[in-house]
């Protein structure tokens, strides 16, 4: 199966107590789509500018991501820029949205027909627009943020009403439920529509709830953050990828599902923008997996 990523395509200033860089290949559906790329054959969905270094093209097509759904408009790619002081709070210094402010995702005809989809964080109307164009989707996710829960929260709803799993972390699942407890808010959430609740609790791992089952993943103990940037992106991508290899969605299906998320993340978090994840391979994400067994049951 294939699997299709919408999201932002971004070129990120990121600077954490480990170094620096300027201008590197980032955004939600790019690392979404480093992480899946290991489980399944992956389109990516976004837009960038004429600035937008054509090694970065080769990068992910030569990773077999493909491209046909990126759009070149006239302007400067959607920048970032921030500084981790705390690896576990990004502060922003700079946003640019440029092209991504008009940013009207089209989804290539051979795209349509894919059984799976990620909605990376972006505006819940560009998110139910997707949902509208895809013919055959068997499966279906997405991610949000503070953002859109407080300002566009009816547009978000309706997202998650038509969606099949809903990635959110601790703090917005509250706000969005004004519950407290985890458990709660996520039966809240799921009367709203999203069968299955994937809450990320950053350094704790992460949840996934269902009617019928809870199961607690635990992060893969790295000794050595350099950059948080795009971690909970690449947990979904692996996550989603992984579903879709399987072309199954039941209990044990999703638990493994969540192992494979938190592994490709915690390569991720090893290095700046893509200098981990473009280096991994199956045998190297198994062998984690095997050292995350040993600490969970399932």
């Amino acid at each position: 199966m294939s699997l299709v990523i919408v999201g932002s395509v971004a070129l990120d200033s990121v600077k954490t107590p480990f170094g620096s860089v300027k201008n590197a290949l980032g955004g939600s559906a790019v690392y979404a789509s480093m992480a899946s790329k290991n489980f399944c054959q992956t389109h990516i969905v976004g837009v960038v500018g004429n600035d937008f270094p054509k090694e970065h093209i080769n990068l992910l097509e030569s990773n077999k991501i493909s491209t046909t759904g990126l759009e070149f408009a006239n302007g400067n790619t959607f920048k970032w820029k921030g500084v981790y002081n705390d690896l576990n709070k990004a502060e922003t210094l700079d946003t640019q949205l440029n092209v991504f402010a008009d940013f009207n995702p089209k989804i290539p005809e051979n795209y349509q027909k894919c059984k799976y989809l990620f909605l990376g964080n972006i505006h819940p109307k560009l998110q139910l627009e997707v949902l509208q164009q895809m013919k055959s989707c068997q499966i279906s996710a997405c991610d949000t943020m503070n953002y859109w829960i407080s300002s566009k929260r009816d547009k978000l709803l309706k997202v998650i009403e038509k969606v099949d799993i809903l990635f959110i972390n601790e703090n917005e699942i509250k706000m969005l439920t004004d519950e407290q407890n985890i458990f709660i808010a996520a039966q809240k959430t799921q009367e709203m529509g999203a069968k299955l609740i994937i809450v990320k609790r950053g350094e704790y791992g992460a949840v996934a709830i269902m009617n019928d089952f809870i199961f607690f993943t635990p992060i893969f103990p790295v000794k050595k953050v350099i950059d948080p940037t795009g971690a909970g992106d690449s947990f979904a991508g692996g996550f989603m990828g992984y579903l879709s290899q399987q072309n199954k969605f039941d209990e044990t299906t999703i638990k493994n599902a969540m192992i494979y998320g938190t592994i490709t993340a915690s390569f991720n978090v090893e290095d700046f923008s893509l200098n981990k994840l473009q280096k991994i391979d199956f045998e190297m994400i198994e062998k984690r997996k095997e050292a995350v067994k040993k600490s969970v049951v399932f």
